[in-house]
């Protein structure tokens, strides 16, 4: 997996002794390091005053979007327990990276899913994720809150396509286009992505394409993949 972008996640725990936790200065100068010296460019911090018992953090949200988006290519934190203290809730986090095709660094204890041996990790435990039957009832909740988050009256980031380009890819889509074969297109006429980029991926069209609020579905009803 080819890494250019990348957003960093800090988290604090509120019960964390403060002479354990590691601060946020510590877990923002740690991931500045580790992008140095593989020559990532930081296009974003996002940061939480909470549990990592929870995924119910938006700051991990936000984070996890814009892996989504296609605006950053991965999600890097100094620690592995600042993203999550749950085996469960990893695998699912795991499961997202594969399904959404982003990667995730923690270089405390080299989980790193653009090596073969991280992507092996992340394909194990993507599968274990749907092992769990509480699991589904998460990604339940955690779809929900994406969604909402990403409507225009979320705490999410709003969406900034033109309305123009956006109704220009649906009508791509609806007329059987591909993915691939939209972000061909788009980048051959040189329009930038939301985000300012250079260069459309496919999941830079999901949160195009995902049914709207009251919409139902797609014009062409297909899952946006």
């Amino acid at each position: 997996m080819s890494v250019h972008r990348v957003v960093g996640y800090v988290r604090v725990g509120p019960r964390e002794r403060r002479g354990t936790r590691p601060s946020r200065t510590t877990q923002r100068a740690a991931i500045v390091a580790e992008c140095d010296r593989r020559g990532w460019e930081i296009v974003g911090f996002e940061e939480d005053l909470r549990s990592g018992r929870s995924l119910r953090r938006p700051g991990l949200h936000c984070a996890l979007d814009a892996c989504r988006s296609g605006f950053a290519d991965a999600l890097v934190v100094a620690q592995l327990d600042r993203l999550t203290y749950s085996v469960e809730d990893l695998a699912y986090l795991m499961h997202r990276a594969v399904e959404d095709s982003f990667a995730i660094i923690a270089p405390d204890l080299g989980v790193d899913l653009t090596t073969d041996s991280g992507a092996h990790l992340a394909n194990v435990m993507s599968v274990a994720a749907t092992w769990q039957p509480r699991g589904v009832g998460r990604r339940t909740i955690l779809a929900l809150e994406h969604h909402r988050d990403a409507s225009s009256g979320g705490r999410g980031r709003p969406s900034s396509t033109p309305v123009a380009l956006a109704d220009r890819i649906r009508d791509m889509r609806a007329s059987g286009s591909t993915l691939q074969a939209i972000c061909d297109t788009l980048n051959a006429d040189g329009v930038p992505t939301p985000r300012g980029g250079t260069t459309w991926r496919p999941t830079s069209l999901r949160a195009i394409l995902r049914p709207r609020t009251g919409g139902g579905s797609t014009p062409d009803g297909r899952v946006n993949r």
